[in-house]
């Protein structure tokens, strides 16, 4: 009989072109280490060389949300339990120093003793379709801002002509002066020859100017592909009030394709750094704020806290009691993100039904109803009744009514 532990737990330290693995035994003994090759063939020699170590129990693998993606989808896919690792802590490595063989044993480690227990993204449905545009159009935001700035930083020190003609414009309207701009030297050579800085201030805000159009255009494309795709991954998530096309995108991409993976709601508002963390000690008993997790889904939970306290009657007044209780505006939003995060985690993993807009308009059309004649019936502007059905709108109180309207109305 081969003289191996019955039970072993792997630990993995990805990089580009080659992983290294390492195995420990049920006690936290290291048996072996090994590197492979971060593609398929190392992933099925990796594996063989795991099990020959011993009976896989767990796998910790760094970077499931980059390098080793694909070796975590592959894992999942053979029947391996795979968690998720942070890299280690600098106190370690200061003890141990830095290989890629310590940290792949640190990270079976932390496997092990069950430090590490996050299950990764699945990234392989529509929440991972929204992450790449999400990249996509973040990148261009920032280009487009910077194009902004540059066409406005260029305004202020171009010679006279240009800055009286601009003087007083802003937004959209600085932005089609500029793009309509024909440089001297296009008109006139000898001018431009004799002025180069006022063809050249032209030039460069004309270009500028259409660079921010295409850019526009471009997170336009990427607005709607989203909007499409946050509605077949989860409808019921942007019926919620506050929560757009833009903030569904990040708030789903936290949670990922399989945001079963979240096991309670508590771990769902750690994971947007909404909850709140104990600093006691001796006698003072106190929380304070938590600046971990997702940044981008704790703004998410901003954003929809700020909507609410706008437009939402409920939150309003939740807002004027806590208020009157001594609390401070900060201390409200963080309480309404807390919240927030417990009724988006319930969506997420249980989406409630939510009335289709299509399946609306149907209903409405075969019981004769006018849009206008709804949209009086439930005190909405006609054009939130023709958004809602078609799917440019999302609404979920809304949404409801309506489809109890239509019940009620006889056909």
């Amino acid at each position: 009989m081969a003289d191996f532990p019955a039970e072993i737990t792997g630990g993995v330290d990805t990089h580009k072109h080659a992983h290294m693995a390492a195995a420990v035994d049920s006690a936290g003994r290291l048996l072996a280490t090994a590197a492979f090759a971060a593609d398929a063939s190392g992933y099925q020699q990796m594996l063989g060389w795991l099990e020959s170590q011993g009976t896989v129990a767990c796998v910790g693998v760094e970077g499931t949300g980059s390098y080793g993606a694909r070796l975590a989808r592959y894992l999942q896919a053979a029947g391996v339990k795979t968690v998720e690792v942070n890299r280690p802590n600098r106190q370690f490595r200061r003890r141990r120093g830095k290989t890629d063989a310590v940290d792949a044993e640190a990270a079976a480690r932390a496997a092990l003793s069950g430090q590490a227990d996050a299950v990764p993204k699945a990234a392989n449905g529509p929440v991972e379709a929204i992450r790449m545009l999400q990249a996509a159009r973040r990148s261009a935001v920032k280009a487009r801002t910077q194009a902004a700035n540059q066409i406005h930083n260029i305004a202020v020190t171009a010679p006279e002509p240009i800055r009286d003609r601009l003087a007083g414009l802003r937004g959209r309207h600085i932005i089609e002066a500029c793009a309509q701009m024909r440089p001297s030297a296009a008109a006139d050579p000898a001018t431009a020859a004799a002025d180069p800085a006022t063809a050249a201030a032209k030039t460069a805000l004309r270009l500028l100017a259409r660079r921010h159009r295409a850019l526009g255009a471009e997170i336009a494309q990427l607005d709607e592909e989203l909007l499409g795709l946050c509605q077949q991954a989860n409808p019921a998530l942007l019926g919620a009030r506050g929560v757009g096309a833009e903030v569904a995108a990040v708030l789903l991409a936290a949670a990922g394709d399989n945001p079963e993976r979240m096991r309670t709601e508590p771990a769902f508002a750690a994971l947007c750094g909404a909850s709140p963390i104990q600093a006691s000690s001796g006698q003072t008993t106190r929380h304070r704020l938590n600046r971990s997790g997702n940044r981008q889904a704790n703004n998410a939970l901003w954003r929809i806290a700020i909507t609410r306290l706008r437009t939402d009657p409920r939150t309003i007044a939740y807002a004027q009691r806590r208020r009157a209780e001594g609390k401070t505006s900060k201390e409200i939003v963080r309480c309404l993100k807390r919240y927030i995060a417990r009724e988006i985690y319930w969506i997420l993993t249980d989406p409630p039904p939510t009335p289709q807009g299509a399946d609306l308009r149907r209903q409405r059309q075969r019981q004769g109803l006018t849009i206008a004649a709804t949209a009086h019936t439930l005190n909405v502007a006609p054009t939130r009744i023709s958004a809602l059905e078609r799917g440019k709108y999302h609404n979920s109180d809304l949404a409801h009514r309506y489809q109890q309207h239509l019940t009620k109305t006889p056909a």
